[in-house]
């Protein structure tokens, strides 16, 4: 595929890239992008998958680490991180070392829940084996999301490539309101 507009020329030069990066955090947005971007060429979704899995998992590691090194200081300086401690202690015991996969997918944890697994005694290995099997089902249905949602946008609309920069741009407005509204409403739910 020739790389012919401003936007096929960004994701072809940095798209793996911003996946990468993004997926060291957060990174739904930029995987449901970046699968959005793979149905329409610009990019591989296996290799996409596999970056967002692997840095994924990587970070996650990371924030095991810095529980399990420095989890007394992390709770002492965020005590609000404390309290979801006892939830995620409630869920250990509930669902065993399921709960790595779990942590993953709930909404204010995602880089908590690995610092709150850190101070838990949950062994190093099983964490790991666990923390792959989350990162791999995240990736692939956060990317396979946004690759369906242009297959749909293909479908729906049969010459796609005139307007696929205000489609990108539209999927990237509403995945960025739809995240802050989320963190609003998370704020405000505190507060009450």
């Amino acid at each position: 595929m020739h790389a012919t507009t401003p936007l096929a020329q960004f994701l072809t030069d940095y798209g793996y890239w911003a996946v990468a990066l993004g997926c060291l955090l957060e990174g739904e947005t930029l995987l449901v992008l970046a699968g959005f971007a793979a149905r329409r060429g610009y990019l591989s979704l296996p290799l996409v998958m596999a970056l967002g899995a692997g840095m994924g998992a990587l970070a996650d590691m990371f924030f095991f680490w810095l529980g399990r090194r420095h989890g007394t200081r992390v709770l002492a300086r965020w005590p609000r991180i404390g309290r979801a401690r006892e939830r995620l202690d409630r869920g250990l015991t509930r669902y065993g070392s399921w709960i790595v996969v779990g942590v993953r997918f709930m909404y204010g944890l995602r880089i908590a829940g690995p610092v709150l697994l850190g101070t838990t005694g949950l062994p190093w290995p099983r964490f790991v084996l666990f923390n792959l099997l989350g990162a791999v089902l995240w990736a692939v249905l956060v990317a396979g999301a946004g690759w369906l949602f242009g297959h749909a946008a293909e479908m729906a609309l049969e010459h796609i490539r005139p307007i696929e920069e205000a489609l990108f741009a539209a999927l990237l407005l509403g995945m960025l309101g739809w995240g802050g509204w989320r963190y609003w409403r998370s704020l405000h739910s505190k507060m009450d």
